[in-house]
């Protein structure tokens, strides 16, 4: 055996290694266990609170391995409080959602959600009412957001897709609007910007007109975001963006801004 072929060796073994460890997934994604990203949240022209979106770690979920993600975003201003938070467990194998949970706890109204997701059999559970049917490889409001970021989104395009896995919201759109230099505290950021659409009436319905810019590079991270809401017109602007530190590289390019 020559000396390179024990380095090819090595190299291979080093990564089947990590990759036991870490169960992360064979294809390549451009988010891991250990991105975190913060922002400054306003309503209209105030400040009115903190924002994060993360990937805590790795779960098992009915013997699946799944990405756990939080996105939380909490303050208030004049009178109006809230504390936000979505969370999904994501198959790391197939992308799908296996489990999402809201806590939203606002002035004047409250709502916790549970919801059991079985792609294999298509059917969902909220809490403990009867099953319902689903869709092949489901998402939810939370794990779409990962989603896109595995999309190519040319400019000027609509992505349709089947997925959401409640099915009467469905189909679920991605337009993709423009390019757009984004300058926000966490630096300025040569962005695409898209308009999800989901039939909710969450921050993607079709009347918040929400817009999404993401970094247009191999990252995707979430640089900021908008939906007109009844409250007011609610805006994400990042302040740091911390890189996974469990991933695969999967692809090359720069790394995640500090």
């Amino acid at each position: 055996m020559t000396p390179g072929m024990v380095s090819v060796l090595a190299v291979a073994m080093a990564l089947t290694t990590l990759r036991s460890i870490t169960s992360q997934p064979t294809q390549g994604v451009p988010f891991g266990v250990g991105e975190r990203f913060t922002y400054d949240v306003k309503l209209g022209p105030f400040k009115a609170g903190r924002g994060t979106m993360e990937v805590t770690s790795l779960d098992t979920v009915r013997g699946r391995t799944a990405w756990h993600t939080v996105f939380r975003v909490k303050g208030g201003i004049l009178g109006y409080k809230a504390d936000n938070t979505m969370e999904s467990w994501i198959d790391t194998a197939t992308m799908a959602s296996l489990r999402f949970t809201q806590d939203f706890e606002q002035t004047g109204s409250d709502r916790k959600r549970h919801y059991e997701i079985f792609p294999d059999r298509a059917v969902y559970q909220e809490g403990e009412k009867p099953e319902q049917p689903s869709v092949a490889d489901p998402l939810d409001d939370a794990s779409f957001m990962y989603f896109i970021r595995t999309v190519p989104l040319e400019i000027g395009r609509t992505y349709t897709f089947e997925r959401y896995f409640r099915p009467d919201r469905n189909p679920v759109r991605i337009k993709v609007l423009r390019r757009e230099e984004k300058k926000v505290p966490a630096g300025t950021y040569q962005t695409i910007v898209v308009q999800p659409i989901i039939k909710s009436k969450g921050i993607f319905s079709e009347n918040s007109k929400a817009e999404i810019w993401f970094s247009e590079d191999v990252n995707r991270i979430m640089v900021a975001m908008k939906a007109d809401l009844p409250v007011g017109s609610l805006n994400l602007f990042l302040t740091s963006a911390r890189p996974p530190t469990l991933s695969i590289p999967a692809v090359s390019g720069s790394p995640v801004p500090p």
